[in-house]
C-alpha cells in the first residue's frame, strides 16, 4: 500500500485540471484513469468546446467563468501553447428565447461587454446566417472556443512535471473511508490517501451510487461537414454561435484546422442508463437532423458529411453541476456531472477541487452545486 495526499479518479477535463492544481501545490498526488488519457468514451473530446462569459444558464456562473479564463491563460503561459481562441460568440434566438434573454440578463447583471443585435444587424455583420426577421442575438466579443484534447494533455503534462503520478487503464472498484483517510480499491491492490477526488464523468454513479437516481446519460452527436462555402465559415469569418431555433437548439464552430465545420444539437440525442450504452455509433438520422438545421440557418456550411462522433452528457434534473464534499465522508470530493456545459469551467473547477481536497472548503461560490439539493 502506498500513501498519497490525494488520489484523483478520472483524468478527463475536471480530473486532469485537478491533478494539475494539486501537483502545483506540492502535494503527493496520484491520478487514475480507467482508459488511456485522451480517450473518446466520455465528455472531454471533439476538437472544440465553447467558452463564454455571459452565461444564459444562470448569472451565478459568471464569476467562475471569469476565473476560468484567467486559469486557461495561465495554462497557456506555463505550457507555451494556445488552447483558447477568441472569436466572439453569437447567441441567437427566436422571440422569447431563454438563451438570448438569459445571456442578456447575465451580461447586464455582471457588467459584461455585449451587444444586442436584431436580425438585420446580424445579416450585415454575418451574412452567412439566414434568420427570420424576428430573431435577435446577444454578441459577446470575449467568447470563443477551447481545444479540449490539447488542454487536457497539457494539464497532465504539467502535473507530471510537478511530480504527479498516474495509473492508466486501471479501473477503480471502490472508494472507502478509513480512520486516517480513504482507501482506493483496485483490481490488484489497495491505495491509501488522505483524500480523494472522484471526477469520473459518466461513470460517477458507479463510485457514488447515491447520485444514480438523479442522473441521466445522454448520447450527443457531433458532426463535421465539408462546407459549401469554406471561406464563409473559416476562423476569422465566423464566430462560435448557438441558435435557439424553431425545432432545435444547435451550436457550431468556425473551421480552424481544416477538419471541417463542426456543429451539434444541444441536449439533442437519446438517453441511456449506463455509460457503455451510449457508445452507439451515430447514424443517418443524426446527420439529417444537423444538415437540415444548417440548411435552415447556415447554408454555407451545409455540405457533405466528413465525420461524426459521439460524446456523453451526464445531466442532473436542474442541469447544474455537482461539486461537493461527499455526505458519506468529507475526505471524498465529488466532481460531476456537468450537464453538458462544463468543459469551459474545467480550469477553475480543477482549482476548486484542489481546494476541497486539501482544505475542505474553497473561496469560490459553489453553493449552487451542493449534492444535498437532491435530498427528499
Amino acid at each position: 500500500m502506498t500513501a498519497y495526499d490525494v488520489v484523483v479518479i478520472g483524468l478527463g477535463a475536471m480530473g486532469s485540471a485537478s491533478l494539475f492544481h494539486l501537483s502545483r501545490r506540492g502535494k503527493r498526488v496520484l491520478g487514475i484513469e480507467q482508459f488511456e488519457p485522451g480517450h473518446d468514451r466520455g465528455s472531454s473530446h471533439g476538437e472544440s468546446r465553447a467558452i463564454r462569459l455571459g452565461y444564459f444558464e444562470h448569472p451565478s456562473y459568471v464569476p467562475l467563468a471569469r476565473r476560468a479564463y484567467e486559469n486557461w491563460r495561465e495554462l497557456e503561459r506555463l505550457a507555451e501553447e494556445k488552447v483558447l481562441t477568441v472569436t466572439g460568440v453569437l447567441e441567437i434566438g427566436k422571440p422569447g428565447s431563454v438563451i438570448v434573454e438569459g445571456s442578456l440578463a447575465a451580461s447586464q447583471m455582471h457588467g459584461l461587454e455585449h451587444e444586442v443585435l436584431a436580425a438585420g444587424e446580424i445579416a450585415k455583420r454575418h451574412p452567412q446566417f439566414t434568420l427570420p426577421n424576428d430573431y435577435s442575438a446577444v454578441w459577446q466579443p470575449d467568447g470563443g472556443f477551447l481545444q479540449p484534447e490539447l488542454a487536457n494533455s497539457l494539464h497532465l503534462k504539467l502535473a507530471r512535471a510537478a511530480g504527479a503520478e498516474m495509473l492508466v487503464n486501471t479501473p477503480v472498484l471502490g472508494v472507502e473511508p478509513t480512520s486516517s483517510g480513504v482507501r482506493i480499491v483496485l483490481q490488484d491492490r489497495v491505495i491509501e490517501a488522505a483524500s480523494a477526488v472522484i471526477a469520473a464523468g459518466p461513470w460517477i454513479a458507479e463510485l457514488v451510487p447515491e447520485l444514480k437516481p438523479h442522473l441521466t446519460l445522454s448520447r450527443q452527436v457531433l458532426c463535421w461537414f465539408e462546407p459549401r462555402e469554406p471561406d464563409a465559415v473559416r476562423l476569422g469569418k465566423l464566430p462560435v454561435f448557438i441558435i435557439d431555433g424553431e425545432h432545435d437548439i444547435a451550436y457550431g464552430f468556425p473551421d480552424f484546422s481544416g477538419s471541417g465545420f463542426k456543429c451539434a444539437s444541444h441536449h439533442g440525442s437519446g438517453t441511456w442508463t449506463q455509460a457503455g450504452d451510449a457508445r452507439q455509433d451515430a447514424g443517418p438520422a443524426d446527420e439529417k437532423r444537423m444538415h437540415d438545421f444548417l440548411e435552415d440557418y447556415l447554408p454555407a456550411a451545409a455540405g457533405s458529411l466528413k465525420k461524426m462522433r459521439t460524446c456523453i452528457y451526464t445531466k442532473t434534473p436542474d442541469e447544474d453541476f455537482v461539486i461537493d464534499l461527499s455526505p458519506a465522508d468529507p475526505r471524498i470530493v465529488i466532481a460531476s456531472p456537468c450537464s453538458g456545459h462544463g468543459y469551459k469551467f474545467a480550469s477553475v473547477i480543477g482549482e476548486v477541487l484542489a481546494d476541497l481536497a486539501i482544505d475542505g472548503r474553497t473561496r469560490h461560490d459553489i453553493s449552487r452545486f451542493a449534492i444535498g439539493r437532491f435530498a427528499g
